[in-house]
């Protein structure tokens, strides 16, 4: 079953459950697929998927974060409730070791050396980990294998 039909799925059964809160996340992520295949005209993989889902994730981080400092309890929950619905269509996360482990891969595949490769190194390494790692870990661990 590909990622867009489990979510369908869910979003069902959500709706017949009467999971207000599941059925508001699972939506927004339908309505952000929705738009991506509608202005790209083009059919959704799963790789698509789980991209917009990474993107959905990193804004409720950052939300969650600015409601923190704002004292917003009732929003901060709302966002917290979503980011667990959306978190279980992504595919497990690399730990810290293995994205490092990738990137040192990839930094001697390329022969790359110094901050000047950043830009081709992180081009090989989001193709390869995109949707598997959090992409600022993995910007981190690049800065770091170039600065060796």
């Amino acid at each position: 079953m590909s990622l867009k039909q489990r979510i369908s799925d869910d979003m069902k059964a959500a709706m017949r459950a009467k999971e207000a809160a599941r059925l508001l996340a699972i939506r927004n992520l339908m309505a952000a697929m929705k738009q991506r295949e509608v202005d790209e005209r083009i059919e959704l993989t799963d790789a698509d998927v789980v991209a917009i889902v990474d993107k959905l994730v990193k804004q409720r981080k950052d939300s969650i974060e600015a409601f923190a400092k704002g004292g917003r309890t009732d929003l901060l929950e709302k966002e917290q409730a979503e980011l667990a619905v959306l978190q279980g269509y992504l595919p497990e996360r690399l730990d810290a070791a293995a994205i490092t482990a990738e990137v040192d891969a990839i930094v001697a595949e390329l022969g790359a050396s110094g901050p000047g490769d950043m830009g081709k190194v992180m081009a090989a390494v989001k193709a390869k980990l995109a949707g598997k790692a959090d992409m600022g870990q993995v910007s981190a661990a690049v800065k770091a294998a170039l600065a060796k």
